[in-house]
């Protein structure tokens, strides 16, 4: 993977390399970054520029048939780890190297695709993956062994936050202290989730959501848009290329998304002394729950951004506005007025309550109606 194909992220891109050129290379790091970042794609080109010996700033001046071995992410020094879970492929004791031709289809289509559409590619989004002690095993096994090419070796660990407790304290020792010429780079989107002590072992990088301009010029080259279409889907994927993409299809779960919010949202306001929308909020609630667990936590995380969306707009912060809702009938600066500082607080609380449960396999159904009946209170909270 070319440096140059990496949408934006330049002071990065010059502070790895010039860190390989200079022989300054931290053993463990920590690339931040939310999701459609390029936190993925970069770490595969600096393992690139790394084990291929590549020299100024790009992966095409060092040895040809290791470069070559990137375009398919073959390289035998090359290792990855991901979530995972069982499937109808792997009944039991899931790790990464049973997924691997779907992980490099993945990084193929959407390099910048995100933890939703890596458990949609394996059909498994009503599962929750994880980093279980087993795959630490396989990673301890892999990194024992010599380099095939006699030079570094390189562990990606993607979205290392879903590193359970047992798998964390079992790579504990290994990141403190790796085999010779072994590199970690963990890949993650809320370093908080990960354990303190693996984090204070890692040399942290933050990745900055991109710039609208640089999706927008990817926009128009990878997708031939006009100019004002690219403009329009840039200012709406608030620094998500994979956002971005995903809307050129019209493929976006935002748009399922948005349709189940605004159903709720009306409910809920109809609910208060109507025994009928009551109703409309429990039979809601029940849709929701028999979707997957990770469509559940998706949804709750849109909602958190509509309603920040609306509160924004209700306090005149339109520069900082990008969501557009696409329902007939429905404008956000009409909702916006009911969202304000006497009640964004606990609206907040309570999805993030509801998202941790979920997390925890509480049941969805009884989640997803304290949540709706809560929202009804809210909802109608008059602004001090």
């Amino acid at each position: 993977m070319l440096f140059e194909e990496i949408l934006g992220q330049d002071h990065i891109k010059k502070h790895l390399t010039q860190s390989v050129d200079n022989g300054r290379i931290a053993h463990a790091q920590l690339f931040v970054g939310k999701e459609g970042s390029g936190t993925l794609p970069m770490a595969i080109a600096y393992a690139q520029y790394l084990l291929c010996r590549n020299k100024n700033g790009e992966n095409n001046t060092g040895n040809g048939a290791c470069n070559l071995k990137f375009n398919t992410l073959s390289h035998p020094d090359l290792h990855f780890a991901f979530p995972v879970t069982t499937s109808d492929k792997v009944k039991s004791k899931p790790v990464s190297s049973y997924y691997l031709e779907e992980w490099r289809q993945l990084i193929k289509e959407q390099p910048y695709g995100n933890l939703f559409d890596w458990y949609k590619l394996l059909g498994v989004d009503n599962k929750q993956g994880q980093i279980g002690v087993d795959e630490a095993l396989e990673i301890v096994k892999s990194l024992s062994l010599k380099s095939y090419e006699g030079g570094y070796k390189v562990m990606v660990i993607w979205m290392a936050e879903k590193m359970n407790t047992a798998c964390s304290n079992k790579l504990l020792k290994l990141i403190e202290e790796p085999p010779n010429k072994t590199i970690f780079i963990l890949i993650a989107e809320d370093e908080e989730q990960i354990i303190s002590t693996i984090r204070s072992r890692c040399q942290v990088l933050n990745f900055p959501p991109l710039a609208e301009d640089v999706i927008k010029d990817a926009l128009v080259k990878n997708y031939n848009i006009e100019l004002s279409v690219a403009t329009k889907i840039a200012h709406q994927a608030n620094g998500n290329y994979n956002k971005a993409c995903d809307l050129i299809y019209k493929d976006s779960e935002d748009i399922q998304f948005e349709t189940w919010f605004i159903f709720w949202i009306r409910s809920a306001f109809k609910a208060k002394g109507n025994k009928a929308a009551i109703h409309d909020l429990i039979s809601w609630s029940d849709d929701i729950a028999k979707t997957g667990r990770e469509t559940q936590k998706q949804f709750l995380n849109f909602c958190l951004d509509f309603f920040r969306q609306a509160l924004l707009v209700n306090y005149n912060a339109n520069a900082l506005v990008y969501f557009q809702p696409k329902t007939e009938k429905f404008k956000l600066e009409n909702f916006a007025p009911f969202i304000h500082g006497s009640n964004i607080l606990e609206i907040s609380d309570a999805l993030q309550d509801a998202i941790y449960h979920i997390e925890r396999n509480g049941n969805s159904k009884i989640i997803l109606t304290d949540l709706s009946i809560k929202l009804t209170r809210l909802l109608h909270k008059k602004a001090e």
